[in-house]
């Protein structure tokens, strides 16, 4: 196929259906381009020379498709766009697979730069870099603070037993990745359930919240979060440690999996958490046990992925290496929960 007609998205069907759901909209014949970085669902540029929209929809021969529910994440976007949180201005939402082959749903195009590395963030200096990265934790806190009942997302998720249910979850997900020792992960997990914490009052939680999931203006503003696959109501400081985990050194130069924590002038985690704090005026009191959980939660995917190396299910570079990350994230998993429980 062209570069213009990317597999998976058929222009022609496309225009059609925007044509009959929303007249007048598309002024010109449509273009598109597969927009590179996403994890699973397949993300499109799509533009008339006029205007420019986003097409999301799951991967090609996609078989689980809870995995990928587009009508979950239009709803969540739609629910949001109302607020003081930024997200894209949903478009429509198709569950006809006989438009694209599967469901899908568009979105108006946000002008804004993911920044996935520590040297794609260098070039705006310090200063810079500090302000977007506290933006995105003043992001954070509106997300957190809309009421899911008023947004019409009251069902949304099942926040009770939430922590439970997710560490259960990831422990099935190494079980079904296992085929090397790996010392302390058994640990780590039975740690995290022996020291699970009382969640806060439920509220929408993004899944996946990082500084590559936004889109950054150039005033250093959050202009859009994205990729709102993992989306649920549940514990809201499961976003928080995170967002530290990604904050904090890997110790390890030329890591196939990156964070931004090196960047010159990036907070430290204490002043993320902190500033969090102050304005959500939550008790972060455990982040410790959040933390030291999105590093198992890491640890477990970047398993399953050498786990399919070892298969050869994978394609492409870096795979090699995804193997030797796995004990990094396991010690650093157990040593911020075993500091957080001494300070505690």
């Amino acid at each position: 196929m062209s570069p213009d007609h990317p597999p998976g998205l058929d222009l022609d069907r496309l225009r059609g259906l925007l044509d009959r759901e929303r007249p007048g909209l598309v002024k010109g014949p449509l273009s598109g381009r597969l927009i590179e970085g996403g994890r699973s669902n397949l993300t499109y540029a799509v533009a008339d020379g006029t205007s420019r929209w986003v097409v999301r929809r799951p991967p090609l021969g996609h078989v689980l498709a809870t995995a990928h529910d587009m009508k979950r994440e239009h709803r969540v976007i739609s629910a949001l766009y109302p607020t003081a949180v930024p997200v894209p201005e949903p478009v429509l939402l198709c569950e006809d697979e006989e438009v694209l082959g599967s469901p899908f749903y568009v979105m108006e195009f946000v002008d804004g730069t993911p920044y996935r590395t520590a040297d794609q963030l260098a070039p705006l200096g310090p200063e810079r870099t500090r302000g977007a990265v506290l933006n995105l934790v003043d992001t954070l806190v509106e997300l957190h603070a809309v009421d899911p009942g008023e947004v019409g997302l009251a069902d949304f998720g099942r926040p009770e037993g939430f922590l439970d249910r997710q560490l259960r979850r990831w422990g099935k997900q190494l079980d079904a990745s296992r085929n090397r020792d790996l010392d302390g992960i058994d640990e780590l997990h039975a740690a995290l359930g022996r020291e699970l914490p009382r969640s806060p009052a439920p509220a929408v939680v993004h899944g996946d919240y990082r500084l590559d999931n936004v889109l950054i203006g150039e005033d250093d503003s959050i202009r859009a979060i994205l990729d709102w696959e993992m989306s649920t109501l549940g514990d809201p400081l499961t976003d928080l440690g995170l967002l530290v985990m990604y904050s904090m050194p890997l110790g390890m130069p030329d890591s196939p999996v990156s964070t931004t924590a090196e960047a010159p002038g990036h907070p430290a985690p204490s002043e993320l958490i902190e500033r969090y704090a102050a304005r959500s005026g939550r008790d972060v009191s455990a982040v410790s046990w959040y933390t030291a959980f999105a590093w198992f939660k890491l640890a477990v995917i970047l398993e399953g992925i050498h786990y399919r190396y070892t298969l050869g299910q994978t394609v492409g570079r870096g795979f090699d290496r995804i193997g030797d990350l796995v004990p990094v994230f396991v010690r650093h998993g157990l040593t911020t929960l075993h500091e957080g429980l001494q300070e505690g």
